[in-house]
Formats: structure tokens, C-alpha cells, sequence
């Protein structure tokens, strides 16, 4: 299920609204870990130890603002202890339980409670009265660190699809694109990346120029390795206006260039 952004007009009281957690999407088949892509995610025998057969749906979150520690220990083939100790996985959904979300929430709840592992949280659901009491709920939670909010329709069923049915409140907007080449930097980047060039899911091409490290310009992305940027709106054309590098999707594996 993937959240389309929110838009002035929306009944709050036909939703539930919680943090987004700034992590990785981890999605529990009754097995194993995956990611939104499908890639396994091998965390440590103790940490899934006892978790139900039915489905969960949430985030590796190691805490606001710490997207790269959750990304890491979730990208290695080989498990590390100290790394997964400072995880908690964030449910917010059960993909496979009958009914609405609202009666899943208190089925969610119940699957946590009996999992009884501190690591393991149901996402706190709650419900606004007004527009300003949502804009006001965004401004705390991005004070305080946070990336954003999330808004659930509580008459929806689990659809694997993107629709307002799930919705994100962020002061920007964001979405991933594809590394496929590099621009040369000039002035004070002479010697080193300039910009990234970078496409999206649907064909559109564009540099990404600034939000890059020093780090990052000495050393790229690898051609075919999803980034997340950062805009604000789009353009007649369809591309985004002012994008800027946000991060690397590690979690997401590589395109081919």
C-alpha cells in the first residue's frame, strides 16, 4: 500500500493520523523481512523470534532523523547485533486481516501486545477535528525532528496500490529516481561530480545539483542506484521544480544503467 501526498480538502474525520517514521519499509509475510522492492531483509534470529504467521506491514525506524543507521542494518547480508539493537519495527497495518483499518487497528494492537517484544510498536493512531489541528500536529512533529505525517482512511481496505486511501503530509515532497550519469563540476567542484543525472520511474530526466556532500561529490552514487530527492511541485513538463539530493535508497536494489 504507498501514500499519495495530501491535499487541502480532505475529510480528517474520516482519517486516522500518525508520524511518518523516516525508515526503512519493511513489510513481514508471515516468514521473513522485505522490502517495499521485494529484497529479503536478514535481521538476527531474536529479532523476529516468536512473530505471528499473518501479515505486518510497517518500518525499520532507528529513531528521527537516523534513516542512514535503519538503511544500514537493514542492507547487510549478514546480520549486525549492535545495529539491530537500536531498531524498532513500527507497525501500522495487518495486509492480510479482514475488514477496514478501523477494524484492523485494534487487531494490530492486540498482534503486538501478544508479540510482547519492546521493539516491536503499533504506530500511534489518532484522529484531528480540523485543518489547523492538523497543520499544527505537522509543525510539532517536524520540530521535534520528524519527518512528516501519515493520514489513513479508516473505511479502507489493504490495497497493494497507491490512492488516497493513505495520504503524507511533509513540508516538501519527495520520490525516487535512478542514478545514469554524471555532470562535472565547475569552480569550486572542479575535479569532482557536479551534479547527478537521474531518471524516474517514468522516463523523465533531470540533474540533481544541489543537497550533495563533499563526500558524496569525491565519491557518486553508483550508475543505477536509486536516490531520494526532494522538490516542491512540478513543472508544465512534468519535472520537478527545485529538486535537490536527499539520500541514497540502499534499500532498494540497484537498476541496471
Amino acid at each position: 500500500m504507498l501514500a499519495r501526498s495530501y491535499q487541502s480538502g480532505v475529510h480528517l474525520s474520516e482519517y486516522w493520523v500518525s508520524e511518518k517514521y523516516d525508515g526503512v519499509r519493511c513489510f513481514w509475510d508471515g516468514h521473513q523481512m522485505l522490502t517495499r522492492g521485494g529484497q529479503r531483509i536478514v535481521a538476527p534470529v531474536w529479532f523476529t523470534a516468536g512473530w505471528p504467521a499473518h501479515q505486518m506491514d510497517g518500518e525499520l525506524w532507528a529513531g528521527r532523523g537516523r534513516f542512514e543507521a535503519a538503511s544500514a542494518a537493514a542492507g547487510r547480508e549478514q546480520p549486525d547485533e549492535a545495529q539491530w539493537r537500536q531498531l524498532r519495527y513500527m507497525v501500522f497495518d495487518l495486509p492480510d486481516t479482514p475488514g477496514s483499518f478501523d477494524e484492523r487497528l485494534p487487531a494490530l494492537q492486540a498482534a503486538v501486545a501478544r508479540i510482547g517484544q519492546p521493539w516491536v510498536v503499533a504506530v500511534v493512531q489518532r484522529k484531528l477535528g480540523d485543518p489547523a489541528a492538523l497543520q499544527a500536529l505537522l509543525k510539532e512533529t517536524v520540530k521535534a525532528g520528524g519527518e512528516g505525517l501519515m493520514l489513513h482512511r479508516g473505511a479502507s481496505l489493504y490495497r497493494g496500490e497507491r490512492n488516497d486511501d493513505l495520504l503524507k503530509l511533509k513540508p516538501f515532497d519527495d520520490a525516487e529516481a535512478r542514478v545514469v550519469g554524471y555532470q562535472a563540476g565547475r569552480g569550486k567542484h572542479e575535479g569532482r561530480l557536479g551534479a547527478l543525472e537521474v531518471e524516474t520511474p517514468e522516463g523523465l530526466r533531470f540533474r540533481l545539483g544541489t543537497g550533495l556532500s563533499d563526500a558524496q561529490r569525491e565519491n557518486p552514487p553508483a550508475l543505477g542506484t536509486w536516490v531520494t530527492y526532494r522538490y516542491r511541485g512540478l513543472n508544465p513538463s512534468g519535472l520537478p521544480r527545485f529538486a535537490s539530493f536527499l539520500r541514497v535508497r540502499s534499500d532498494w536494489p540497484p537498476a541496471v544503467p
